[in-house]
């Protein structure tokens, strides 16, 4: 086992990754919530079946 003391590098570089897991994190929960949203409206409906559109 290696128990030598991480460099200062990785401990910046694993702030950031974790600052941006975050941001990615927030925007993915950030469309889920704005797709179920739009999904849950009671005048959802699919694009084939508002009125006048024809089906190919």
């Amino acid at each position: 086992m290696d128990f030598r003391k991480p460099h200062e590098l990785h401990k910046r570089r694993f702030g950031r990754n974790l600052g941006l897991g975050l941001v990615l994190g927030g925007l993915v929960a950030l469309v889920f919530g704005l797709t179920i949203a739009k999904v849950s409206t009671e005048g959802f409906r699919m694009p084939n079946q508002i009125e006048g559109a024809h089906n190919e």
